[in-house]
């Protein structure tokens, strides 16, 4: 996993992280769990679901609010992160350290379209006023 400067972050609060294998790995950003409260929940999506930049397709919860998790980029999911499932507030431990799953993007010409319409971190702290 690379470091947060290097992640790219969606206006809805998801950070995408483009590893040498060519996978999306999906996390929530410092500002999405402050705003939420303590996690208590992760609904994940299903592995082999194919889907689509920017939507809906996974679920946080925690004691204040439900909120959806939205697809960075477009792939098929091929991994989990099934130390949520028992340890949901991993979340908001280490929120740039902590995964929640895994996108095998389409295609590499896609993959880089969909990654110019995301945020560097300094863009993406200004927007969310972090």
């Amino acid at each position: 996993m690379n470091t947060q400067d290097t992640f790219k972050f969606a206006e809805t609060h998801e950070w995408a992280d483009l590893e040498a294998d060519g996978l999306v790995w999906v996390g929530v950003s410092h500002h999405a769990q402050e705003a939420l409260g303590d996690v208590m929940f992760f609904q994940a999506p299903k592995i082999g679901q194919q889907v689509q930049q920017g939507e809906a397709i996974a679920v946080i919860e925690s004691v204040k609010a439900a909120s959806d998790i939205h697809a960075p980029v477009s792939g098929e999911i091929v991994a989990l992160n099934e130390e949520l499932e028992t340890t949901p507030e991993l979340v908001n431990e280490k929120p740039y350290g902590v995964w929640l799953f895994k996108i095998k993007p389409s295609s590499e010409e896609a993959l880089s379209a969909e990654l110019k319409k995301l945020m560097g971190l300094d863009q993406y702290s200004a927007s969310a006023g972090s």
